[in-house]
Formats: C-alpha cells, structure tokens, sequence
C-alpha cells in the first residue's frame, strides 16, 4: 500500500532541515575563517604580496636580546628587561600601485601563543611606506621562551569592505624546542631599535 505523507508531517521535516541548516551555519567560526581568509606563507628573505595589493614585505632577519632600546633614547632612559625574550623582527616593505590595507602584526607558535608587539618603543613597528618608496625597519616583542617553537610572523589585512581578508605568515626558523633554547642561550645582551628608513623603490 502506497504511504501518503500529512501535511503536518512534511512540514515538521522541513522544519528540521531548516534547523540543521541553521546549526551548519551557526557551528565552528575556523570554518568560516578558512574559507574567507587568504594565507600567503613565506621564509625570511622572501617579498611576499601583501593583501593583493601589489606591494611586499620581507623579513630579512630575526635578533634576541635580553633588553631593547630605541636607538635615540636619552641617556638616562633605561632598556626595556624582560624576564623571557626579546625577539626583534627586521623587515624591508616596497609599495606597490594599491593602498594597502592597515597592518595587524603578531607572532604566533606552534603551540597557539600569540604575541603582541611591544608597547614604548618609539622606533618599533612594520608600515607600508608612500607610492615609489621602499622601507626598512624592525618590529620587537617580547615571547616566552619555552614557548617558540614554529615561531611565525603574521601580518593581517582586515579589509571592511572586502568578501575575503588575507593575511602572511613567515616562518622564523625555529623548528624545533632545542633551536630555540639555543638562540635563546646566545641571545645579545641589548638590542637598540634603529629609526625606520625610507628609500626610492628600484625600478
């Protein structure tokens, strides 16, 4: 005998399909964030596209310090100690056609840390510098140093008008935890934050 289905019945299904659809869409944010976040991966030494803007930016080397300075601080200002580790990031950007969106920068670890740059220093920072010009500099933070494994440079685009956001990770070169506690162990004493500098972009 065929099976008729009430009016009820389909109703109460679809219902439920609806609610599932809801849950779909409601569950995990990384979903979301995978798919609308673009994620340019790179090493020290390599220009790497920031946020399709056409414009670069490099890590050319890292440094530890056990203190930071900015390079032009009075004489009677005291470095900056800490009881971890100061990791300063050095860095060339060259500008590109577009206006590049703002700069969010982090270093993130394998482990899920995630650093903020350090506040009071004057010369510490990343930015894309004008139209024709190229820029060199450093950004400082302070890490825990049990904590360093996979150490990453993320810069993050938060483009408000855009479908998609894009960030670039640069991996530091710490593999592993006894990479790390050696460079940790042959960290510099001090670190002086140079003036960012501006140059003409070559052709």
């Amino acid at each position: 005998m065929k099976k008729l289905y009430r009016p009820s019945t389909v109703l109460v299904g679809v219902l439920f399909v609806l609610l599932g659809g809801v849950a779909r869409l409601a569950a995990p944010d990384q979903v979301y964030d995978q798919q609308n976040i673009k994620v340019v991966h790179g090493t020290i030494g390599q220009a790497l596209d920031y946020a399709g803007s056409g414009s670069t930016v490099k890590v050319t080397r890292i440094r530890l310090a056990q203190s930071v300075i900015d390079s032009e601080a009075d004489e009677n200002k005291k470095p900056f100690d800490t009881d971890g580790v100061y990791v300063a990031v050095e860095w060339d950007a060259v500008r590109g056609s577009k206006k590049p969106d703002p700069i969010t920068p982090t270093l993130v670890t394998d482990g899920g840390s995630i650093y903020a740059p350090v506040a009071g220093l004057s010369h510490s920072g990343i930015d894309i510098p004008e139209p024709g010009y190229a820029e060199t500099g450093s950004i400082v933070f302070e890490v825990n140093p049990a904590d360093m494994k996979g150490l990453r440079l993320r810069l993050k685009s938060l483009m408000v008008f855009n479908v998609y956001n894009s960030e670039i990770q640069v991996d530091l070169g710490i593999p592993t935890e006894e990479i790390a506690q050696r460079m940790v162990d042959n960290a510099a004493a001090k670190y002086e934050v140079e003036k960012s500098v501006t140059r003409v972009a070559s052709s």
